[in-house]
């Protein structure tokens, strides 16, 4: 079919940069959570507190936050 062109969907990218954006935040509340849990509460961490021995919580947050930046300059970008 010479001259066809499939309909534009701009809806779906914008959903999912939204997306993207809100499992960051929620990944970012969750290990933030942990690691002040782990230090002031340890019963009461998501994981135990083991963000709080290791380096693994400060590394999810890096991510959630880079997550997020790429999320919202994408979005910026449409």
């Amino acid at each position: 079919m010479a001259g066809y062109a499939p309909p534009r969907n701009l809806f779906m990218p914008k959903a999912l940069c939204i997306t993207g954006m809100v499992i960051s935040v929620l990944l970012a509340i969750l290990f933030v959570a942990d690691l002040l849990g782990g230090w002031l509460f340890p019963a009461l961490a998501p994981f135990g507190g083991a963000s709080y021995k290791s380096w693994m919580g400060i590394w999810f947050l890096i991510c959630a936050g880079a997550l997020g930046y790429l999320s919202w300059a994408t979005l910026q970008e449409q």
